[in-house]
């Protein structure tokens, strides 16, 4: 509907300084029309995206050549410390056997948040997706391009807190962006840019 309209010519972006217009329908929720004008995330969102898989590909190569096979490296006494190691299953190491299944959810994750910035128009959710999106990435190209072999990869964790799960940059951009997305989705805010009220 918001591409049609943008395409015959309705304003799509508001006026500097005002609000995008907006009316309630039954039970508080806003009518199908009132969806706010705007200028799309989507740039926003592929730059998060780009921002966190570099951060967490460098991070890794570091760790694979300077790292493994080497003694952990205390950071904050024994209450963090980097340690390579090689996890061939989900965040944190959960489900060790079911590598390839994690690689097709990881995929269809990828696949839905791209077809999603098609109507982006929302800040705070092309933030969320971004991060989910670029930590996806960065765990599904392990799995592709490590070993044991393509879609079987072990992924790289180097980040091991003390009486916890060892995990990389990659699972705090997916946690971080997950945990964003829950608090948009009680305050109401869709990724469209409207809000709703229950």
């Amino acid at each position: 509907m918001a591409e049609a309209e943008r395409v015959i010519g309705t304003p799509d972006t508001p006026e500097a300084g005002s609000e995008p217009e907006q009316s309630s329908g039954p039970g508080g929720q806003e009518s199908a029309g009132a969806r706010p004008r705007g200028k799309r995330r989507i740039a926003v969102l592929f730059a998060v995206a780009a921002f966190a898989y570099t951060l967490d590909l460098v991070s890794k190569m570091i760790v694979v050549a300077k790292l493994e096979h080497h003694a952990p490296i205390d950071i904050v006494g024994d209450w963090l410390r980097f340690e390579a190691i090689r996890n061939a299953g989900a965040a944190f190491g959960f489900g060790e056997a079911f590598t390839i299944i994690f690689t097709v959810i990881a995929t269809a994750v990828i696949v839905v948040i791209a077809r999603l910035a098609r109507k982006l128009y929302s800040l705070p959710w092309a933030i969320a997706l971004g991060l989910l999106l670029g930590g996806a990435l960065g765990n599904l190209t392990d799995r592709i391009f490590r070993a044991p072999g393509v879609f079987e990869g072990a992924v790289v964790d180097f980040i091991a807190p003390k009486h916890f799960a060892v995990f990389n940059l990659a699972d705090s951009a997916i946690v971080c962006g997950g945990i964003l997305i829950v608090l948009l989705s009680f305050k109401g805010l869709d990724p469209d840019g409207t809000v709703h009220k229950d």
